[in-house]
């Protein structure tokens, strides 16, 4: 029969030998990842003092990104958008100015998800309106050309976004509409002035459109062309200039001499404006 004694050595020996053991820290997780997919708004073009477009860190994305670390520091940003891109270029990487590995932006986004499954936690996406400019050469809009644009970015858009959902299930989507900076032209007499409120027109009709398709998926869309007052041609006394024309002067590089401007790309404070609608989407 063992003794007592015995036995309180052994549970001693295997308390200590439990004590002595090396102890696995459990893994830290992974800081959550902003993604920001686009076009040159979302990776902050704007003109350098010789007028050639640069990317910055001032665009909506960037801005965005700071705005979301004061409630979450450990937040990162993925800007994976690319200037001058197209709603087909996006899908397939043809006529893309951005080389991917993946080939296309829509496929790098793809592979950058599944390799940091369950870190991101935002996607915002501006997309369509390089699709329209090419249909309107000189300021005259070609319907046709209008039409053709329309129809494939239903069917553009509608792919990219069935393909985000599916590589990002429970991530929520932000998107944005457009404001229109070819308002400023109102400023150049009787002829920029009806090119203004052409633009205006059709600002409207994209807009209108991609908030349909993202509505399809039950994304919130962020009310830019609202916030920078584009369609709002209220004259304001004194200078007897409509409230969106001057909105643009002073948000964009519109209305900027050369060689920075006409730039129809937001500055720094217009880019911030871009950032707090989106803001206001998140829950």
């Amino acid at each position: 029969m063992r003794s007592p004694t015995h036995c309180c050595v052994k549970v001693a020996l295997i308390i200590a030998a439990v004590l002595a053991a090396p102890v696995m820290a459990a893994a830290a997780p992974a800081p959550p990842i902003y993604v920001s997919l686009g076009t040159s708004a979302s990776v902050g073009v704007q003109p350098d003092a010789t007028g050639q477009n640069q990317l910055t860190d001032e665009g909506y994305a960037d801005q965005l990104h700071n705005i979301l670390k004061l409630r979450n520091p450990q937040l990162q940003l993925a800007k994976l958008g690319c200037p001058g891109e197209t709603s087909a270029g996006m899908i397939t990487g043809a006529g893309s100015k951005c080389l991917y590995p993946a080939g296309s932006q829509l496929a790098q986004a793809v592979a950058f998800l599944a390799a940091n499954h369950g870190a991101v936690s935002l996607i915002t996406i501006d997309i369509g309106a390089n699709d329209f400019l090419k249909c309107a050469p000189g300021g005259v809009i070609d319907p046709v050309c209008l039409a053709n644009a329309f129809a494939a970015l239903q069917t553009n858009l509608f792919y990219i976004l069935t393909t985000l959902k599916g590589a990002a299930p429970g991530v929520p989507i932000v998107a944005m509409n457009y404001y229109n900076p070819f308002v400023a032209f109102w400023i150049q007499g009787p002829a920029g002035q009806a090119i203004a409120q052409l633009s205006a027109a059709v600002t409207t009709q994209v807009n209108d459109r991609l908030e349909a398709i993202y509505g399809d998926f039950d994304g919130p869309v962020a009310d830019v062309e609202r916030a920078f007052h584009s369609d709002d041609f209220r004259m304001i006394p004194i200078i007897n200039l409509p409230v969106g024309v001057v909105v643009a002067c002073q948000w964009t590089w519109m209305c900027t001499p050369p060689p920075q401007g006409p730039n129809g790309h937001a500055n720094r404070v217009g880019y911030f404006v871009i950032a707090l609608q989106l803001a206001s989407k998140l829950q």
